[in-house]
């Protein structure tokens, strides 16, 4: 695969990640458990908004070098005129909401990752992942720290809490494994040298995820058959309804501005 090929998919990969789980978290805003967690689950999701507009606008700038003619590529055609297809999301961030434990788990298992990722990402040899990394990096060290705590405090707290948060495990745990199943534009980028290998995250990432299931008396399962698919395009069903809802008022009226 050509570099500018695996630079653009890598770039759009994450871009997709951070828009998608943006919208799915901003379903809560006004519906939290309490006023402040409200407000930080609408704060979380604002940052991962910003972080999918730093990669969309980089994404862009890359497909329009070189190019004669036709239309300009931009971040909002790239985020509100794509197909379910051509969306590379990772399988877990279009994952319903379903309870406060499950969006809580949802949110844990991948800024656990994302922080790893970042961390990785700031010896990209590519100078703007680089920078967008590093900013994105400050973000994610709260939403992992965040979100842990609350799986902690709904795993040890009430029986219910504890039953929620197992439900949660039960449909969310077959996705995380998509996370370190590298897409052919992730290899090449890797080996190109702006990229990460995302297989060697996961030992890190299990142990620290161990650590918070642990202190929560959650158990982390055993043997379970990993869903995949999204970064090429294959998707659950849920994601063409995040985008309808997304995609609507570009889609009824194309072009229209603020």
């Amino acid at each position: 695969m050509l570099k500018q090929q695996s630079l653009i998919d890598f770039t759009l990969h994450h871009a997709d990640n951070t828009l998608i789980l943006a919208q799915r978290n901003a379903e809560w805003c006004g519906h939290g458990p309490i006023l402040e967690q409200d407000i930080a689950i609408t704060n979380i999701s604002l940052d991962l908004l910003g972080q999918a507009r730093n990669f969309y606008q980089y994404a862009a700038q890359l497909l329009n070098e070189g190019e004669t003619g036709g239309d300009t590529v931009t971040e909002d055609t790239l985020a509100y005129h794509r197909t379910e297809r051509e969306f590379k999301n990772c399988l877990l961030v279009e994952q319903p909401n379903g309870d406060w434990g499950q969006t809580i788990l949802r949110q844990f298992l991948f800024s656990t990752y994302q922080y790893l990722l970042y961390t990785a990402l700031q010896k990209s040899n590519d100078e703007q992942l680089v920078a967008i990394a590093a900013k994105g990096l400050k973000e994610t060290t709260y939403h992992r720290r965040w979100s842990s705590e609350w799986v902690i405090r709904l795993g040890d707290g009430t029986e219910e809490s504890r039953e929620r948060m197992l439900h949660a495990i039960e449909e969310l745990w077959m996705y995380s494994g998509e996370l370190f199943m590298p897409a052919e534009y992730e290899i090449s980028a890797a080996e190109k040298g702006f990229g990460v290998d995302v297989s060697s995250l996961k030992n890190e990432w299990m142990q620290k995820v161990n650590a918070v299931f642990e202190e929560a008396t959650l158990p982390v399962p055993e043997k379970t058959f990993f869903q995949k698919g999204g970064k090429e395009g294959k998707h659950t069903e849920h994601l063409g309804y995040i985008l309808t809802e997304l995609q609507y008022m570009q889609k009824t009226y194309p072009g229209a501005e603020w």
